[in-house]
């Protein structure tokens, strides 16, 4: 430290009196720690926290529910329209035009497509006093090209303008940086910055989800264990593009397996009756992390909010979609994120079937983009009162209260789970003894759940894009052929 010290006063960084004052404030903050561990008379690990975090954080919010993570309809206006503007004496890229000018058709539409949600609620924070910092290849324009959060001049080299820093004349900085090919190291950068503080939130985003494989040693050393290891909180998110698009085995795949395999929550375990106020929270406190699938702009911008609003901290792991980042039915309504929406943990079935559940021959739990090709499916095949489908979107901690809603509503259906993952991959290995010991020991009923996908592969997915289509078809078909369905 004394080399490093003087090194650093050596080159200007520092002045002597200031190394040697903070130097002395540690030194009197470790002989108050001293003096008031000698006055406890019991220890709990919850109570302890390594962390510099100021007790003010903690003491100040209600730990038994979680604040509304909806905003006022007026701000979402303002921010989508500020995120649709052009800035003044710059010259863009026509193609950026075209993109502006989207924005500005979704802005007056009152619509969000993916990148409108991530403006509106990294936007909202900002405004809030919340530092956003977003990190990894290519995340300034995004993987897909969906995002474009830095304007380049093209007629000034290196002159750039950032929408989201431009807000408000007084809000939190926003920085959102591409990062070096280095997955485990400004993984591990990110996760110390998020535990600097509760107030950022900080995020890191794969390329493709296929490539969090370089960093899994900081993801189980530190992101999955930290917490139990060393109290260490964490709000760290990480966004993993991931889904069968047909592009080959190394482009395919967040691991989702992997982090649900890691959670710390039990399968006999269904904690508590859902009648208690404090049922969510108490949740999310007793597991390690956050693993979820989202399908709609709204519920990416209420799990960011909610990330902020927890009265403590947890990692935050989103299978990020690819084709939906763009696709005409993964849209939501401003009226979907105003004041009184929340996080939907769950999408139930809402059409013909929700109507008639007497009828239902088939309910079809599933999770991620899937869902769109199972419901384009399901519709052209006029079978929509016979199969009801509905979508996980946090699928750790497993959201027992509403999956037993569902299953008591069509007490005569099948039950299955449907995933474009291989059988040993994505969710369903998770998800089978959590829904099965829901069904048996909560509900006494003799069903259990059946699996349909594609079958266990060594390989996350084919590198043969008509193979593809001929698996993501036949899971399509599987799905679709009940028992007596005419008639």
């Amino acid at each position: 430290m004394k080399q490093y010290a003087e090194q650093l006063i050596k080159a200007g960084v520092v002045e002597a009196t200031i190394f040697d004052k903070a130097m002395e404030d540690y030194k009197i903050s470790l002989d108050v720690d001293y003096q008031n561990a000698g006055k406890e008379t019991h220890i709990k690990n919850e109570d302890w926290l390594d962390s510099p975090w100021p007790q003010s954080f903690f003491d100040s919010r209600d730990h038994a529910t979680i604040p509304s993570t909806g905003v006022d309809k007026a701000l979402l206006a303002y921010i989508s329209s500020k995120f649709a503007e052009e800035p003044q004496g710059f010259a863009l890229h026509k193609g950026i035009n075209r993109i502006l000018n989207v924005r500005r058709e979704l802005a007056g539409k009152e619509i969000a497509d993916w990148a409108m949600a991530e403006a509106l609620a990294w936007g909202s924070l900002l405004k809030e006093g919340i530092h956003v910092r977003l990190s990894g290849q290519d995340v300034e324009r995004g993987t897909f090209s969906h995002r474009h959060h830095v304007l380049h001049d093209q007629e000034r080299d290196k002159t750039t303008y950032r929408p989201l820093n431009h807000l408000w004349e007084k809000q939190a900085p926003y920085t959102v940086c591409n990062s070096s090919l280095s997955e485990y190291g400004v993984l591990g950068f990110d996760l110390g910055f998020s535990m600097n503080s509760p107030n950022a939130l900080v995020m890191w985003e794969a390329q493709f989800g296929d490539f969090v494989n370089t960093a899994q040693c900081t993801i189980d050393q530190f992101v999955c264990s930290g917490y139990a290891k060393w109290r260490n909180q964490s709000g760290l998110v990480m966004l993993l593009p991931h889904g069968h698009e047909g592009m080959g085995p190394e482009h395919t795949s967040g691991q989702l397996e992997r982090f649900l395999q890691l959670s710390s929550d039990s399968p006999d375990d269904f904690q508590s009756e859902a009648a208690q106020p404090s049922y969510i929270v108490d949740q999310l406190k007793r597991t390690n992390w956050q693993v979820m699938n989202l399908t709609t702009p709204a519920n990416f911008f209420h799990a960011m909010r909610r990330q902020i609003a927890l009265p403590f901290r947890r990692p935050l792991i989103i299978m990020t979609p690819k084709s939906l980042l763009k696709h005409a039915e993964a849209r939501s309504t401003f009226d979907d994120m105003v004041v009184g929406t929340e996080l939907k943990r769950i999408y139930p079935e809402t059409g013909p079937a929700s109507a008639d559940p007497s009828a239902v021959t088939r309910l079809v739990f599933c999770s991620g983009k899937v869902f769109y090709e199972l419901r384009k499916e399901r519709d052209a095949k006029q079978l929509s009162g016979k199969i009801a489908l509905v979508r996980v979107e946090q699928i750790c901690p497993f959201p027992y209260d509403l999956v037993r809603e569902e299953l008591a509503k069509f007490p005569a259906a099948e039950v299955v789970w449907v995933q474009e993952e291989h059988q040993n991959r994505g969710a369903w290995q998770y998800v089978q003894p959590r829904v099965n010991n829901l069904l048996r020991l909560h509900m006494a009923d003799p069903r259990q759940i059946r699996y349909i996908g594609r079958i266990a592969s060594a390989s996350p997915a084919t590198g043969n894009k008509n193979q593809h289509l001929k698996e993501q078809a036949a899971v399509l078909s599987a799905t679709m052929d009940i028992p007596n369905q005419i008639g």
